[in-house]
């Protein structure tokens, strides 16, 4: 499970480091295979900013619930198409990095920093403006679709 943020900066060649703390765990669960991949929306768009990184058990899970929906069914092409057709295969190297491709980073607008957040099962990477707008949004109410959704949940 992976959780908490990092503040990062990607190199010259678009790689980052991924933070310490996750590389053991990602050596063990996937031996440092993951997929990366645009972030989406509940519209089933792009998210601005952010992708989505994967550890391989977990993305293949994932393949296989996208599999199981309706092929004529608009949003779930939508999502197949964002999703499956912008992922790649990514390997963390030896000194814990992960080149991030140019066509995701331009996706992502991500230049320099980023923000590294692990959401249990995955991560998201977010350019760092756009994680501040996305935070500021929600902190300011702006954002509460499906909130009456997670009354269930106690704190």
């Amino acid at each position: 499970m992976f959780r908490g943020s990092s503040n990062i900066n990607l190199d010259a060649k678009g790689r980052l480091a991924i933070p310490t703390r996750y590389r053991g765990e990602l050596e063990e669960c996937c031996a440092r295979q993951m997929i990366l991949t645009v972030g989406v929306n509940e519209k089933c768009t792009g998210e601005e900013g952010c992708l989505w990184l994967y550890p391989l058990p977990e993305w293949e899970i994932l393949e296989k619930k996208i599999n199981g929906l309706a092929s004529l069914n608009k949003s779930a092409n939508k999502l197949r198409r964002f999703l499956i057709g912008n992922a790649c295969e990514c390997e963390m190297d030896g000194q814990g990095r992960l080149l991030i491709p140019e066509n995701l980073r331009k996706f992502a607008g991500m230049e320099k920093h980023i923000v590294f957040i692990g959401q249990l099962n995955k991560f998201e990477i977010w350019n760092q403006q756009a994680w501040q707008a996305k935070e500021a949004d929600w902190m300011s109410g702006g954002d509460d679709e499906g909130l009456d959704e997670l009354s269930d949940l106690s704190f």
